[in-house]
């Protein structure tokens, strides 16, 4: 305890000390570097703790106050200008960034700083006592109002990502260039002294000439206000605004790759200032433009041509030609922030004149029409918020700018700080000195990687591959963070110009250079310190693949690839085109080094078509165009840090053995490969199949089972994620390869799950067999027993009813069992195979519970008739099971059936569904056995000692012991307590034989205890024997009145059968010798068998006392 006391007092007093170095480098204004965030006005006030304030702290922690549980300071990061209050707590810390920002950039900022936006909460997790103290402590820092929660969001995808929406619009398509095709708004306009006009636009890059995306024309003056674009010989659209005839200069805006564009370009009267925006970036701005006037009213606005008279007098070589949707205008200019809100889907409709609306279009025949969903180009606008002080959470917009909270693990804040204090600093300030700049700082906590630029970020990085090279410079884990987040950084550089574009390609093979340098072997035990830091190495995964998704934009005609590779990594960018009548996918292929052969991934082209269907991807009439990123990780680039040869692999998926094999650990046996579809550089989720090659599995006496996997990002986010196999499955595999189909796109691999062989192939064999044999030998002897219990017709009673239902249910099972085998290779047979099998297994199951109540009905007594108890039997042993298989159906059909054969699978939990309902039916059964063993043994000793005083000891415990194991020997096969056996297969492969041995031959346990030396079974067979031989005896006495007599009023069911007197302990010999009397009836003519039953042998001490097994019609129940 001291020594933990005193570790606190140096990170106390680090802390402080740090925060008093940082009071000199507090900006006195916003250092965002970002012109999308202007410089806010923030108060950047903070008290210099007194050193009072650090004898409080100090004499707090060592005199152990309970109510000093947390504490804070505040600090201001360098590298960001952003003002933050760091709050100490028992398990977490959190850091409270009070400078404003939007949703992705806060979570941005905390991913930066190996931290976590804080999450999203469960309504339990709203009511801890850790938040409400942590909402205590920030309210007494006078800090109020919503901060940002990060989304809790599908399992594939990154916890960062938002989910994207769907919009359905109207297309205007221009196909081709004519002097007809137009459509005019029909909106009245006012006076305009500023303006904004927005819209999507899809380019035809067939055509060079200068086209009119828009004109308005008013009486006094044709040439308004145009919108006018032509494609450069580098490829690149250029636009230009046209105010009073006055013409602005063509300055690029976007490259004409066929996609869909989102446009604003505004202009004001009082400067005559006009700016373009380009998906959501401004690209180009002009002055001068007929300032001090303003644009006339009660003009004529046209699209797709330019009017050279009002209203008219189009020309074809300035048509537009492409497609045309979402056009909207303001007379005002919009901010920035709010043309990111108009291309997020918003509608502002302030100052709104024209919305897009086919009612106020007047389009002209030949311009075709379309809708289409179109899917927005800004994840959901929608973030989750949390009220400081209120215990409510709530959603804004999230281009909203809030305060928020980074979340940090404690240990893994104290890992950092401590990393902090270590480093020596040499590998940062050589990177410094070699870059001339101190792009890097020297503390990765306090302080931030600055903005870079493209070209700086290029040069910092080769500047970091070639120190990390060099063999005197050491690497040291806090070395590798500061990497890191300048990685990360790169990564989230916006392309703020055309010119960046040249040098992106550069960039991204530098980053892939770099990645390949941090994953060498060397590195490992680097890696080790600060793998729960930065939550695993598919941190770097996620940077390569957002880098990746960048170079989406270098694509043109001329250039429909990029590859970029180096060492054990490879990125592809293409654009794929698929036209309606192709049927092959896009397959990407790469050479695996170690197995030197080609590892790869495919979109089926039926993905393609849907998306077709769906209105996505369509370029521009004819045909499907859409950019494709594959990323691979040859095998060792990544394993050496997730788990390996010396590891094991954490799955998410929980896996369940049949007892022929023991769990042992799973690997990563492959290369770990990638897909992801960008429609109008937006992610689209659609299934993949791929293939990949295992490394060689040196592991005799084990069994290696394939697993087709992806890393879900969501599951246990502070760690980074896991594998899981959810919505992927097996197509086929071989000892070298396999196949695999996933229904979305992510990071894929196949892992190696490896078992201990618990049994041979030939025990396995005999097993087998075995099963087969009893299944069939139990099937036979319950039909045998089925049909005795309908022919002899055994006195009808619950009991006997509720055997029959078991013996039918069990009987069905055990018959679709033999031969689930057959049908494996069917899918819709197997599906249908399984299903009845769960249904009837469970059922079975269902009538075992009964038979287990009806036994504690008769031992305990219940108050309710038999009517209502046999619907409540049925109730269960039918409609019960029929409820659990429908819902676990519905809920779960594409993984319900096992992959190699036709029973529950067991990789996506469905074998819950009947394992669940199986062992709460055991579990009450035990209870139920165990109360009746109480209750006969108790009998037994009280009647033996009434009946049999002068017996011996050892006699009476022999009889007490015979008592005990007889009711368990008859219930067990009824109440299914010999499956209790299953639980111990793994142990042992004799518990394995007897599991099957009680379990396959359970129907002929029931045919022998409940037919064959079932008392009231045979007695109704005897009945039916004297009854052919009284019939017989009477056709052969009275031939002639028998068959001259009148039909009989009395049937031989009537005769009763009697019992000897209770005093009669031993049969007569007349008894046991001769046929039984038979008592003429003088005046019917008919002959009734008189057969009396003797009880002697139950109430013989000799015999167990209750006799639980025989079929009584009265229902008594001897005790």
């Amino acid at each position: 305890m001291e020594r933990y006391i005193n570790f606190q007092i140096d990170m106390i007093m680090s802390e402080l000390l740090d925060v008093q170095k940082s009071y000199q480098h507090i900006p006195s204004g916003s250092e965002l570097g970002n012109k999308r965030f202007p410089s806010r006005n923030m108060n950047k006030r903070h008290a210099v703790p007194s050193k009072w304030f650090y004898c409080f702290i100090i004499i707090s922690l060592s005199t152990g106050l309970p109510d000093v549980s947390a504490f804070s300071f505040n600090y201001s990061s360098k590298g960001t200008g952003l003002s933050s209050t760091i709050v100490d707590m028992p398990h977490d810390v959190y850091e409270y960034v009070k400078t404003p920002l939007n949703w992705w950039h806060a979570n941005r900022y905390c991913e930066h700083h190996f931290a976590q936006l804080l999450h999203e909460m469960h309504s339990s997790e709203l009511h801890s006592s850790e938040l409400a103290q942590l909402q205590r402590l920030l309210q007494s820092q006078n800090l109020h109002g919503p901060v940002w929660l990060s989304q809790r969001d599908r399992a594939w995808q990154s916890p960062v990502r938002k989910q994207r929406r769907m919009h359905k619009f109207l297309i205007l398509e221009f196909q081709n260039r004519t002097n007809t095709k137009y459509v005019k708004v029909n909106v009245k306009f006012p006076s305009i002294s500023e303006i904004t006009a927005c819209a999507y636009v899809q380019w035809d890059n067939k055509t060079q000439e200068i086209s009119t995306i828009f004109s308005y024309a008013v009486p006094t003056f044709i040439n308004e206000f145009q919108l006018r674009g032509f494609i450069d010989e580098k490829g690149f659209v250029q636009f230009a605004i046209i105010v009073h005839g006055t013409h602005s200069p063509y300055l690029p805006v976007f490259r004409s790759d066929g996609q869909w564009h989102h446009f604003c370009v505004t202009w004001r009267k009082w400067n005559g200032s006009s700016e373009i925006y380009v998906d959501g970036k401004k690209k180009a701005s002009a002055k001068g433009l007929s300032s001090f006037q303003d644009i006339y009213k009660e003009g004529i606005f046209i699209i797709g041509q330019d009017q050279d008279t009002l209203g008219g007098t189009f020309k074809e070589k300035e048509s537009f030609s492409g497609n045309i949707t979402d056009l909207n205008i303001w007379v005002k200019v919009l901010t920035e922030d709010q043309i990111e809100r108009v291309r997020s889907c918003y509608s502002i409709d302030q100052d709104l004149i024209f919305g897009w609306s086919s009612h106020l279009l007047q389009i002209e025949s030949t311009v075709q029409e379309t809708m289409v969903q179109l899917m927005c180009p800004v994840p959901a606008e929608e973030c989750s918020i949390l009220e400081v002080g209120r215990k409510e959470q709530s959603t804004t917009s999230c281009l909203e700018s809030l305060p928020f909270i980074c979340h940090y693990p404690r240990d893994v804040y104290l890992q950092l700080k401590t990393m902090e204090k270590k480093s020596e600093r040499s590998f940062i300030n050589r990177v410094n000195v070699l870059t001339n700049a101190s792009l890097v700082p020297e503390n990765v906590f306090v302080d931030s990687v600055q903005d870079l630029n493209i070209s700086a970020a290029v040069n910092v990085l080769g500047v970091i591959q070639k120190v990390m090279t060099e063999r005197d410079i050491g690497v040291e884990p806090a070395d590798l963070l500061l990497v890191i987040q300048l990685m990360k950084k790169v990564a989230d550089t916006e392309i703020k110009d055309q010119e960046n574009l040249q040098v992106l390609e550069d960039l991204s093979q530098q980053f892939v250079e770099v990645t390949g340098v941090l994953l060498e072997e060397q590195n490992t035990e680097a890696w080790s310190q600060i793998n729960s830091i930065i939550r695993g190495p598919m941190t770097i995964v996620q940077t390569i693949n957002q880098v990746a998704t960048n170079l989406g934009q270098l694509l043109i005609e001329e250039k429909k690839k990029i590859t970029i590779q180096h060492k054990s990594i490879e990125i592809e960018v293409r654009q794929v085109e698929f036209r309606r009548e192709d049927t092959s996918s896009d397959v990407y292929m790469v050479l695996n080094n170690h197995t030197e052969k080609a590892d790869q991934i495919e979109v089926p082209y039926e993905e393609v078509k849907q998306l077709a269907r769906k209105g996505l991807c369509q370029w521009p009439f004819w045909f499907t165009k859409a950019t494709v990123v594959n990323t691979w990780y040859g095998y060792g680039s990544l394993q050496r840090f997730m788990g390996s040869g010396h590891s094991d692999v954490i799955i998410q998926d929980y896996t369940i053995s049949d007892g022929g094999y023991k769990y042992v650990s799973a690997q990563v046996g492959s290369a770990i490969i990638s897909s992801t579809v960008l429609c109008d550089n937006q992610e689209i989720s659609t299934s993949v199949r791929y293939h990949l090659w295992h490394q060689n599995q040196d592991v005799p006496d084990k069994l290696v089972q394939p697993i087709c996997a992806f890393w879900n990002f969501s599951v246990s986010p502070e760690t980074g994620g896991m594998w899981s196999s959810s919505g992927c499955s097996i197509i086929s595999y071989n000892s070298e390869s396999t196949s695999c189909f996933c229904n979305h796109t992510t990071n894929f691999a196949v892992l190696l799950q490896v078992y201990e062989v618990q049994r041979s192939s030939e025990e396995e064999s005999a097993l087998k067999t075995l099963t087969f044999i009893g299944c069939g030998v139990s099937f036979c002897a319950l039909i045998i027993t089925f049909i005795l219990f309908l022919a002899v017709r055994v006195p009808k009673s619950e009991r006997t009813t509720v055997h029959k239902n078991l013996i039918f249910a069990l009987a069905a099972a055990e018959a679709l069992l033999m031969f689930s085998e057959l049908a494996k290779t069917n899918e819709v047979v197997c599906v249908t195979i399984t299903a009845f099998l769960h249904l009837f297994f469970m059922a079975a199951f269902a009538w075992m519970l009964v038979e287990g109540l009806l036994l504690w009905s008769k031992v305990v007594a219940v108050n309710m008739s038999e009517d209502r108890r046999m619907k409540f039997y049925y109730a269960t042993g039918w409609g019960l099971p029929v409820i659990i298989v429908g819902v676990t159906l519905a809920t779960s059909f594409n993984k319900y059936v096992a992959d190699n054969h036709c029973w529950l699978n067991v990789q996506a939990d469905i074998i819950w569904a009947f394992v669940g309902p199986v062992l709460f039916v055991l579990t009450v059964n035990t209870f139920v056995l165990f109360r009746v063993v109480m209750v006969t043994v108790s009998s037994a000793r009280r009647r033996s000692k009434m009946l049999t005083p002068s017996y011996s000891l050892e006699k009476q415990i022999g009889i007490q012991i015979w008592a005990t194991a007889k009711p368990v020997l008859v219930l067990l096969p009824v109440l299914g307590l010999t499956w209790l056996c299953g639980v111990l297969v793994h142990f042992s492969i004799v518990w394995a034989y007897i599991f099957i041995v009680l379990n396959s031959f359970q129907g002929l346990y029931i045919f022998l205890v409940y037919a064959i030396y079932n008392s009231e079974v045979r007695n109704a067979i005897q009945q039916m024997k004297e009854k052919k031989k009284a019939l017989s005896f009477t056709n052969c006495s009275h031939p002639i009145n028998y068959l001259s007599s009148p039909r009989n009023t009395k049937s031989w069911e009537t005769g009763k059968l009697t019992s000897s007197p209770p005093d009669s302990v031993v049969s007569t010999p007349t008894q046991k010798d001769f046929p039984p009397m038979k008592t003429t009836n003088t005046t019917r003519g008919n002959f009734v068998a008189k057969s009396p039953l003797n009880i002697s042998s139950i109430m013989s001490t000799e015999k167990l006392a209750v006799e639980l097994t025989a079929f009584k019609s009265s229902d008594s129940f001897w005790i």
